[in-house]
């Protein structure tokens, strides 16, 4: 493949065509690339290698096309880039590099995202997580769990949202405040499973508990808390369940099945 921006010109092959490389999910200029099998592997790796394989435990690795525009993404997260493609720090100050160290002690996420700008590729480390793409556009605000953000347009806001009742929240071993994306663009999350097998859950003027911390994403305009899933102590023994949280109002939640 061939691409011109600015005074280089960089060319690669083996990596689009390459028949092992699949394109497991493409939006915007994000492409998931997913290795069918792992070649690289020796005498006492490869039978576990194989049955990896076999059971969807592959290497996926995230491609950015950039055309002038720009695309934040997780700090460290960047394996190479090619053509006329220049990394910033994202910080606008330090008011900014403030409030964005504030935010990453409260959402897990790194203080520093950079922000790659230019006419060029851009290749993200490979993981086995599962990367699924999504529009923010039609979320009107997409919060993410904590440690799922990988990468997103440079047009896409992100901010800091907290949950309505923190003190649950805390009793719950939960973190109290969340990422959130608004705006036009898409976003890359890492997922402990594919999309085929994330739970779309529909709310309209309704609620959703859920066990545990399985959510990955929901929209902004659902009322998120953490509460006991019996109104009282005795109940909740005798039910083995503890604490849940709780998504009311009308909005969209994706669930993983598994943990």
């Amino acid at each position: 493949m061939q691409q011109q921006g600015g005074f280089s010109m960089v060319t690669f092959n083996n990596l689009l065509n390459n028949p092992n490389i699949l394109t497991a999910d493409q939006l915007g200029g994000m492409r998931v690339l997913e290795y069918e099998k792992d070649l690289s592997v020796r005498p006492d790796n490869a039978i576990a290698s194989y049955y990896a394989s076999e059971m969807n435990v592959r290497r996926r690795q995230l491609l950015l096309e950039l055309k002038g525009d720009s695309y934040v993404v997780q700090a460290g997260a960047m394996q190479w880039m090619s053509g006329a493609v220049e990394a910033t720090s994202g910080i606008k100050g330090v008011g900014d590099l403030l409030g964005k160290a504030l935010a990453s002690k409260a959402t897990k996420e790194s203080a520093v995202k950079p922000e790659y700008k230019g006419t060029g590729h851009l290749m993200l480390e490979p993981t086995y997580k599962h990367i699924i793409l999504l529009d923010v556009g039609q979320w009107d605000g997409l919060v993410l769990d904590d440690g799922l953000f990988l990468a997103c347009s440079g047009s896409v806001q992100q901010k800091v949202v907290a949950r309505t009742n923190l003190s649950s929240a805390a009793l719950g071993n939960e973190g109290l405040f969340n990422l959130c994306l608004k705006g036009t663009g898409v976003t890359a999350v890492e997922s402990p499973v594919p999309r085929s097998e994330l739970i779309e859950f529909q709310l309209n003027n309704d609620q959703l508990r859920i066990d545990g911390n399985m959510a990955i994403a929901w929209s902004s305009s659902l009322n998120f808390t953490v509460e006991k899933s019996t109104r009282s102590l005795i109940g909740s023994a005798v039910s083995g369940e503890g604490l849940v949280n709780v998504y009311r109002g009308t909005g969209t939640v994706l669930m993983a099945p598994v943990v």
